[in-house]
């Protein structure tokens, strides 16, 4: 009988040579153990399964070594696991225990695989906590629990993905959660069809009611962040084996929020608040204006600044839109590049590259100085923001502003600028205006929003009231 059950697993799992087939004897009666030697942990399994096992002195059935081991051990003991679970379970490093003409149970075994707590990588803080999470799911977990310690605060579990069976945690205060926006989170991740789920990002593509440059889901590494998300009334999506947690809603203005602003002087964070939405704008419009200026309004400058820009551009033989193009599409080969490289190299080889290049393209005639410089500091002003999917929207419509700028001038702006404001305002963020608290307007929570208040007079940014709706 157990030689039969270990050629049919051998058979299934492909001869693989990790999983591990051993026979124990237990009052002259054997039973195997089947175990993944990658992700189990050989003390664990003699500490937690082979002691209590050996020194077992009942009748040698499944009922009795079962309640042996619920006495005995701090695991769960998972009974009358299917073939389809088994296989899941063993892969996980659980280890699975069969006795002569009984159902196999398991035990978890597991190894630990992750890092430990580190510090954050894309969200620096200078007086905020460290800490950061990883890609152990109950760490994870117990980075929250260890900040917001009330009952209120409600976990729920489900497995997604065909293949991985990945773990996906739903946290949230049950006091302040929105039932219907919860409703319709769990039916979405219930009814998710796909074979794998590795990281978050998964789930944020599933989740994303409409598609656009612009994020409208955000992540976070930070404990201290997503802690003061919950507190705000809403959902973390917590998935197996990644360190980046999903907040549902995300709204626009979650986007110029950084977490040194919870640890900073009102005074200091009310204007670098007001520093990135001013950037913001810079990113998208400086190109554009200077593109505007110099081809078609050129009474909206000085004459004495045209005729300087006109100078430059004098030994420069492309269009200006070409050259506004492809000055863009080195700098951002650079970010790139730096992004990619090793951080022992990166940084230098992009400050070389910037300076060699940019010098070299002006002595050669191929851009104006000028034209350096704006797109210089339409580049720098993007870097004001951590999240990657907002630098990637700014990318795309500072290009869009630029083109349209090109082809009308200061009309095309406008246009352009009309464009930008509709799109953003036809966004929703699971069933939530993007532009929440400017539509539907908030007083309270848009001043928290531009500026910091004291703590006292801070309100919950969500849920959103119905008669605002």
């Amino acid at each position: 009988m157990l030689d039969d059950i270990i050629k049919k697993i051998k058979k299934d799992f492909k001869d693989s040579p990790d999983i591990i087939y051993r026979k124990v004897k237990v009052k002259n009666k054997e039973i195997l153990l089947i175990y993944n030697i990658s992700t189990s942990s050989s003390n664990n399994i003699n500490d937690f399964l082979l002691g209590p096992l050996m020194s077992f002195n009942k009748d040698l059935t499944r009922e009795n070594i079962l309640n042996h081991l619920e006495n005995v051990l701090p695991e769960t003991v998972i009974e009358n696991a299917n073939e389809k679970d088994l296989y899941s379970k063993i892969s996980s490093g659980f280890t699975a225990v069969f006795l002569e003409n009984e159902k196999p149970f398991v035990i978890e075994t597991k190894a630990d695989l992750s890092r430990g707590v580190a510090e954050p990588l894309t969200e620096n803080s200078i007086s905020g906590p460290k800490d950061a999470f990883g890609e152990n799911y109950q760490t994870n977990i117990g980075l929250i629990r260890k900040r917001i310690k009330t009952n209120d605060l409600t976990l729920e579990e489900l497995s997604i993905g065909k293949d991985t069976k990945t773990q996906v945690a739903i946290f949230y205060m049950d006091s302040l959660i929105e039932k219907s926006l919860l409703n319709d989170i769990k039916k979405k991740l219930e009814n998710v069809n796909i074979n794998a789920v590795l990281d978050s990002t998964y789930l944020r593509e599933v989740l994303s009611s409409r598609k656009s440059s612009f994020p409208t889901i955000i992540t976070t590494e930070r404990p201290d962040t997503a802690s003061m998300q919950l507190l705000d009334g809403k959902i973390l999506i917590m998935v197996e084996n990644s360190p980046y947690l999903l907040i549902i809603p995300s709204f626009f203005t979650d986007l110029f929020n950084a977490s040194e602003d919870n640890y900073g002087l009102s005074i200091n964070v009310s204007f670098t608040k007001i520093i990135r939405y001013l950037s913001f704008f810079i990113a998208i419009f400086l190109p554009a204006f200077y593109i505007a200026i110099t081809t078609y309004d050129h009474e909206a400058i000085p004459v004495t600044l045209l005729i300087n820009f006109s100078s430059q551009r004098a030994s420069v033989p492309f269009p200006i839109i070409i050259e506004a193009l492809g000055l863009t599409l080195v700098f951002e080969i650079l970010r790139e590049s730096d992004i990619r490289m090793p951080h022992l190299s990166g940084s230098a080889i992009s400050i070389l590259g910037a300076i060699v290049l940019g010098d070299a393209a002006v002595a050669a005639g191929i851009v104006s100085p000028i034209m350096v410089i704006v797109v210089s500091l339409s580049a720098i002003a993007s870097l004001m923001f951590s999240n990657i999917a907002m630098v990637n929207a700014i990318r795309i419509w500072k290009i869009i502003f630029m083109i349209m700028a090109s082809l009308a001038g200061t009309i095309g702006i406008f246009a352009s600028t009309i464009f930008l404001i509709v799109h953003l305002s036809s966004l929703h963020t699971l069933g939530k205006p993007y532009l929440y608290p400017f539509v539907p307007f908030n007083k309270d929570i848009l001043k928290q929003s531009l500026i910091k208040v004291s703590l006292k007079k801070q309100k919950r940014s969500f849920p959103i009231k119905e008669n605002n709706l």
